[in-house]
């Protein structure tokens, strides 16, 4: 994927990794973009519309980013596209507050559950129709920490 964003032509690129699930696999992406001489600035932004385990269908800034984003290339990282609403939301916030452009790179895309019109631009892997957990990705806030992305079978 750091090869992909790579071969855009991004400039002042600010990457905004989206809170908490996206964590692992940000910072896996952005040492990767160092890796291609990629030097974007890092940002975090904690976007809600989860529960305690499924989407409530409101979203919501709970910590904001420090810097501005008027003029500049940013770069959206999450852990997994479903509704779209969570990344459909937080793309137009950019937008809105004067972004040149605004793109999204996901680990996963479950494109089954999509409630709004939202493609990413840069996908890791398509994700089946399963609750999935792991290397950063939780239920009820556990299972953030396993190294590999699992299935949640049964009753989460």
């Amino acid at each position: 994927l750091a090869k992909e964003i790579s071969e855009r032509d991004y400039h002042d690129l600010l990457v905004i990794s989206v809170l908490k699930g996206s964590f692992v696999f940000a910072a896996d992406l952005i040492r990767a973009m160092h890796d291609v001489d990629l030097s974007p600035e890092v940002e975090f932004i904690f976007i809600s519309s989860y529960g305690a385990g499924t989407t409530s269908g409101e979203v919501k800034v709970l910590r904001d980013i420090d810097n501005e984003v008027a003029g500049r290339d940013v770069l959206l990282i999450d852990d997994i596209l479903e509704s779209g609403k969570t990344l459909s939301y937080t793309r137009d916030l950019m937008i809105r507050r004067g972004a040149k452009s605004c793109s999204i790179a996901v680990l996963l895309d479950k494109r089954t559950r999509r409630q709004v019109k939202l493609d990413a631009d840069f996908v890791g892997f398509d994700c089946p129709d399963y609750f999935v957990v792991g290397y950063g990705m939780d239920v009820a806030h556990a299972f953030r920490e396993l190294p590999f992305v699992g299935v949640v079978k049964g009753d989460a």
